[in-house]
């Protein structure tokens, strides 16, 4: 019993003296740091004071681990927008700051998840692993790092593939009114990408709206190579600002690694109002529709880090923006026209006319997506852009008139068997091959005998009938080689085919 006494008090004074060694020893380091305190909280921002070293657009943490960005550096206070709810933050408490700026987590760890702009993950599929950070605000490509834009993306919707081409590192504005098919169309073209990563950011929609394109991405197995990033019209206007900033970054480092990336800004217009909001809050000058006057520069900024570089891959930008009462005068979408490569515009005019996706050709525009049309179709839409702003003209003046001569109602009558064959469903991409035989059948003339009820049906049978019966032709043309003479004969006597019709001087005069 004396024995294990006298054991555990030579354990005990190990332990005491180790412990005195090493209190001894210990120097403790010095840190600075900056502490401020909140003078002052409002709806999304609050006022700190106290932080002479702040730097604009630092990271300022506020209590609860809560993050804000340095925005205004007035000599008595700094104006620090918030990015998470200003619930539990009130006057009176100690700030920190962080020293760095806003940055967001990159890598392959987030394809296939939903994450809010700061990198938090919404889809409860647990903790994103990634190795890397990068800052959410990053110059642009200079001009001798970036290369022409001379590959295509496909969007699978045939009447902006014809009309409308989009290239591989172009900025290509979607606009229109409220319930018109915007998203719609960034969907499809989403879900029609197989070797292209892609990011979706919605900036402040409806918690619903944003549930639907994220239902409708995991359906049509879309969602495996696409990141979205959400910031919903619930969460501040701070974290609704930095959300088309934060998916740049996350889209450029795919970029820089030699892919091909299709960015979806949805929409632009609701990222204006949350900078106005703020700008307002934050007592800066109001300008035209009472928006700071450095709005078109902080879209600038945006959207001139979509490009293709010489070394590396390309970052093509699909930004929406909503037009009121089809009035594209307004200031946010001359801004963004100016900014961007061309816009596809879609009219609320057809849309109620059943004429779906409703775009309108007349005022829809690509300034460099026509150079990257796959030869073969070049071939056969080449003028079709032309004769079918046309046919709608001509369709307009026809109404003011009961007699029309022949050549005058046979140009409506195919004009309208092309604006038939434009009209397409939702979450069905067309590939560029039957994309080509159906434009080719209907500039042929072998619609015209065709009642406009029955077009769809002939449609979808020359398509079927291209898969099966010409399948080498299909490869060469979907790996972009050009459709010889030949080949196009054979095209059309298989449409004529198709049909079930004998082959008529209509379709041999082509």
């Amino acid at each position: 019993m004396g024995t294990q006494k006298d054991e555990l008090g030579y354990v005990v004074e190990d332990i005491l003296t180790t412990l005195d060694r090493s209190l001894r020893n210990h120097r403790a380091g010095l840190k600075f740091q900056e502490i401020g305190i909140i003078s002052s909280v409002g709806n999304g921002i609050a006022g700190v004071i106290g932080l002479p070293d702040v730097k604009s657009e630092e990271l300022i943490l506020f209590p609860g681990n809560k993050l804000g960005i340095a925005f205004n550096l007035d000599a008595q206070e700094v104006a620090a927008v918030l990015l998470d709810s200003t619930d539990d933050i009130k006057a009176g408490q100690e700030v920190h700051l962080t020293g760095r700026v806003m940055d967001v987590p990159v890598g392959e760890a987030l394809l296939g998840r939903v994450i809010d702009p700061i990198g938090r993950p919404l889809d409860e599929l647990g903790k994103i692993e990634f190795s890397e950070k990068l800052p959410i605000e990053r110059e642009a490509a200079g001009i001798m790092d970036r290369a022409p834009v001379n590959i295509p993306l496909q969007t699978g919707i045939q009447v902006i593939d014809a009309l409308i081409p989009v290239g591989r590192g172009q900025r290509e504005l979607i606009l229109g009114d409220r319930q018109t098919g915007k998203t719609a169309i960034a969907l499809d073209t989403i879900i029609n990408q197989k070797d292209v990563v892609c990011v979706y950011c919605a900036i402040g929609q409806q918690s619903s709206a944003v549930a639907k394109v994220i239902a409708d991405l995991v359906k049509y197995d879309a969602m495996k190579n696409c990141i979205v990033v959400v910031a919903t019209g619930e969460d501040t206007p701070g974290l609704n600002f930095i959300a088309p900033y934060a998916a740049t970054t996350m889209a450029e480092y795919f970029m820089e690694k030699g892919r091909d990336v299709l960015i979806v800004y949805d929409d632009l217009t609701k990222h204006a109002r949350s900078y106005r909001e703020l700008s307002l809050l934050l007592r800066r000058p109001p300008a035209r529709e009472a928006f700071p006057g450095d709005i078109f520069y902080i879209h600038s900024r945006l959207l001139e880090r979509s490009t293709h570089l010489l070394k590396g891959g390309s970052l093509t930008a699909l930004p929406v923006i909503e037009t009121q009462a089809q009035d594209i005068s307004a200031y946010i979408p001359t801004n963004l026209i100016s900014i961007t490569d061309g816009q596809i515009y879609l009219s609320p005019k057809l849309f109620d006319e059943g004429i779906m996706p409703a775009v309108d050709v007349g005022k829809s525009v690509s300034r460099v997506g026509g150079k990257t049309q796959l030869p073969s179709y070049r071939s056969v839409a080449g003028d079709l852009r032309l004769s079918y702003s046309q046919f709608e003209e001509l369709e307009t003046f026809s109404r003011f008139g009961t007699r029309l001569d022949e050549e005058t109602r046979k140009t409506l009558e195919r004009g309208r068997r092309v604006r038939e064959v434009l009209k397409q469903r939702q979450y069905d991409p067309i590939p560029v091959p039957e994309q080509i035989a159906v434009l080719l059948a209907v500039t042929s003339g072998i619609f015209d005998n065709i009642s406009i009820e029955e077009i769809e049906r002939a449609r979808n049978k020359i398509r079927e009938a291209f898969r099966k019966n010409l399948p080498e032709l299909y490869q060469r043309i979907q790996s972009g080689e050009k459709l010889e003479n030949g080949e196009r004969q054979s095209l059309i006597e298989m449409c004529v085919s198709a049909l079930g019709r004998e082959k008529d001087g209509t379709a041999s005069n082509a």
